[in-house]
């Protein structure tokens, strides 16, 4: 790859040894300026600064107002030259757009909007909160006897209450494929769901099923999706995308049939594109690739580089 992928690269150093150290934590929460505090309030994130390049908003350590509002302590993320970064979720508040003391720090923004107009750190530390307070929300109940669970090792697991149970449940990702089919020349493969914006095509994609290799689920769905047989299916790269939680595992395959057959269901067109046409657009033509912060789009530019 030219440059990694977004939503990686956060540099954090994740020491896992201090997740249980609840003493640790505690003091070096409360050790401002070294501690940073990063807000998340329903998938939203607390930013300043101008819109062509916002920055974080920390909390205050040393303030007290924002622990009200936790119905869970804060999530230990990892430490970075000297710093330790922390998240919590202020959920509970029914409006923090319009609190005091969170609009005097910055203003709320999806992840999504954000983009690559923050920086790759960045981006990588708020894909990996976003993750974490997702599963905590969809996680609040034991999935093997229906008791209550709660927050451990620092909010990367949940523990059941009931005595009798008592299992320990940690973050899930869903993997997921995608992919570029090329013709082994000058032309790739893409395809268009009828949500994207006007004119976007994009690398055909699916989740891995039970049972089944990465390489047999790239051929299964270029396929069922495209209705085109694929081989030399090689691995790329990888991205976290917490939309809500995948791991998206990027290839490159070549087709071995031509004949594009699109499910309907899945795509409304599939069609194959040459680099000249992707590179030099007719005048007027409405195409687009995908948004810069995705790994369809770094498997794309792959591709055109050669």
């Amino acid at each position: 790859m030219m440059t990694p992928n977004f939503y990686t690269g956060s540099g954090l150093d994740r020491s896992a040894h201090r997740r249980k150290d609840a003493q640790w934590l505690a003091d070096r929460l409360r050790q401002a300026p070294a501690s940073r505090i990063i807000p998340w309030w329903r998938g939203q994130h607390l930013v300043t600064g101008p819109d062509e390049a916002p920055q974080p908003a920390f909390l205050p350590a040393d303030a007290t107002w924002w622990t009200a509002h936790l119905d869970m302590p804060p999530l230990y993320l990892g430490d970075i030259n000297g710093f330790s970064y922390f998240a919590v979720d202020l959920s509970p508040l029914e409006d923090a757009g319009s609190h005091g003391e969170i609009a005097r720090l910055g203003r709320l923004v999806e992840l999504r909007s954000l983009g690559m107009r923050i920086d790759r750190h960045l981006g990588g530390i708020y894909a990996y909160i976003r993750a974490l307070l997702l599963w905590h929300g969809r996680h609040r109940f034991c999935g093997a006897c229906g008791s209550p669970t709660e927050a451990a090792d620092a909010g990367h697991s949940r523990r059941c209450t009931s005595p009798a149970c008592g299992i320990s449940h940690f973050p899930r990702h869903d993997p997921a494929v995608i992919m570029l089919v090329h013709d082994g020349g000058d032309r790739c493969l893409l395809g268009r769901q009828s949500r994207f914006p006007p004119g976007m095509y994009s690398t055909l994609a699916g989740f891995v099923e039970p049972g089944e290799s990465l390489e047999e689920t790239v051929a299964r769905e270029c396929m069922e999706e495209a209705g085109v047989p694929v081989t030399d299916i090689r691995y790329h790269s990888s991205q976290p995308w917490p939309f809500p939680a995948s791991l998206m595992l990027g290839f490159h395959a070549r087709a071995t049939g031509f004949d594009v057959r699109p499910d309907q269901e899945e795509l409304e067109d599939v069609r194959w594109f040459s680099r000249d046409y992707i590179l030099n657009p007719p005048p007027g033509d409405e195409f687009r690739l995908p948004p810069r912060d995705s790994i369809s789009r770094q498997l794309i530019s792959s591709w055109l580089r050669g």
